[in-house]
This record gives structure tokens, C-alpha cells and sequence, in this order.
């Protein structure tokens, strides 16, 4: 099965997605989208690190995430990715511009293909105000826009808000 698992910030849904990755019984593969920018990122990333199991395998893949996915997926094999919203991040923050377009589709056609079981971490920030900028308007439009695709391809969506998922779609965990 393939699972999204949305929330807000500090929400609850990494830990909720590991117990998952853990108790599918399969090996699991940690995809990680996150860049050590700053300190701070840095310690974010140590954090999620000393939380995984040593015996969990780990990608660390900031722009090609479908290509990683097709690499990785398994029928015997949990695969985590964490988070898509940092995903998004790195391609709207590519000088180019094109690159997020073609990453997009591309993630959105080999979903659906993937065997094993897909755990998918995203923050959900479309609850909050409209932001003042331009780029903030449009990181909170395109992560709708995906959520809203990921989520009609997954047979599974989670909200998960002070540690507590609600079931969106699917059974619940």
C-alpha cells in the first residue's frame, strides 16, 4: 500500500511514518530530501537520523525522488520518504525552474507503478493565512496541488496533528 501522511510542523507524522516503516515487517529504506544548509538544518537532520533504526538503509536525495523510488522499490521492501515539502523546496529553489515540473510528473506516473509499501511525508501547509510573498504563495500552491495528486494515487492518507493520525482516506494505522 501506498501511504501520504501529512501535518503541520512538530505534528507527529515522521514518528507516525517510521512505526509504520517498522511495523510493515519489511525492510526499509529511509528516503531523505533534506540539505544540511545551515546548523540548524543540520541538527534537524542528526535528530531524524539517531530516531532510525542503524538497520534501516538510508538515500539521501534532495531533486530526483522518482528516479530513487524506481531505484529502490521492492516488493519485499518499505520505503520512507521524508518529507516531500523539503522535495518541493530544493526544486522551486533550482535555478533552472524547469526542473520542478519534470520531477513532479515524473513522481506522479511511477507512484502508482511502485510495488512494496511507500510512505509519503509531507507537511500540510495550506491551513494556515495566505503568505505575503510570491514565492511563499507559490510553495503553499504547488504543495496543495501535490498533496491533492499524491492523495488520489495512494490508497492511504494520514493527518496526524499533536501526535494523533485521523484517517483521510483508507484504513486507519
Amino acid at each position: 500500500m501506498h501511504s501520504l501522511i501529512l501535518g503541520g510542523a512538530r505534528s507527529g507524522k515522521s514518528a507516525l511514518a517510521e512505526r509504520l516503516a517498522l511495523d510493515s515487517g519489511l525492510a526499509v529504506t529511509y528516503i531523505a530530501t533534506a540539505q544540511a544548509g545551515d546548523g540548524e538544518m543540520a541538527t534537524r537532520i542528526a535528530h531524524h537520523r539517531a530516531r532510525r533504526p542503524a538497520h534501516w538503509g538510508c538515500v539521501e536525495e534532495p531533486l530526483a525522488l522518482a528516479a530513487t523510488l524506481h531505484a529502490h522499490a521492492a516488493a519485499d521492501r518499505c520505503l520512507l520518504v521524508d518529507c516531500l515539502t523539503l522535495w518541493l523546496s530544493n526544486l522551486l529553489a533550482d535555478p533552472g525552474g524547469e526542473r520542478f515540473g519534470l520531477e513532479r510528473e515524473a513522481l506522479l506516473e511511477v507512484l502508482p507503478e511502485l510495488p512494496g509499501r511507500i510512505l509519503l511525508v509531507s507537511n500540510e501547509v495550506g491551513l494556515g493565512v495566505v503568505p505575503m510573498g510570491e514565492l511563499s504563495r507559490r510553495f503553499v500552491d504547488e504543495a496543495g496541488r501535490l498533496h491533492q495528486a499524491l492523495a488520489q494515487r495512494c490508497g492511504q492518507v494520514l493527518f496526524v496533528a499533536a501526535g494523533l493520525p485521523m484517517a483521510l482516506k483508507g484504513p486507519s494505522p
